[in-house]
């Protein structure tokens, strides 16, 4: 795993990003993450801060909470808005706090595993060890 620093950051700002490695053949160019073993400890890293993570972990708990009252009551439209509250705790949690760019735009269904896998092992009392391994100051 490389750490590379673009100039993608918030408002053209330099932005680190982990990637699998730079391919000689492009100049050292970055390439993008290969495999969900590389992605994880990446995910991580880009929750580096409590607050990020609590913020995922109240839209996940509010977003498992409402899509099981649409199924129990069969009100489907709440599937939507499910998702939506998700994903609007963790986009705040990415914009305002870690101020980086979320996973769903580049990885959209490791980013959604990630998140689920995230939230259970808090649950668990897992993540600690997890983030250790990904370099995160727990």
């Amino acid at each position: 795993m490389t750490l590379v620093t673009t100039a993608t950051g918030r408002k053209g700002g330099p932005h680190t990003v982990a990637v699998s490695g730079t391919d000689p053949e492009t100049h050292g160019v970055a390439r993008p993450i290969g495999t969900y073993r590389e992605f994880w400890p990446h995910y991580l890293r880009e929750h580096a801060r409590p607050l990020t993570r609590h913020l995922h972990f109240l839209g996940t708990a509010l977003a498992v909470s409402t899509a099981a009252y649409a199924v129990a009551t069969l009100t489907w439209w709440l599937v939507l808005a499910a998702a939506a509250t998700g994903y609007l705790f963790a986009w705040i949690g990415h914009l305002l706090v870690e101020r980086n760019r979320p996973a769903t735009f580049s990885y959209p269904v490791w980013s959604l595993a990630s998140d689920f896998r995230m939230f259970f092992l808090w649950l668990v009392g897992r993540l600690a060890g997890e983030l250790r391994k990904a370099g995160v100051a727990t």
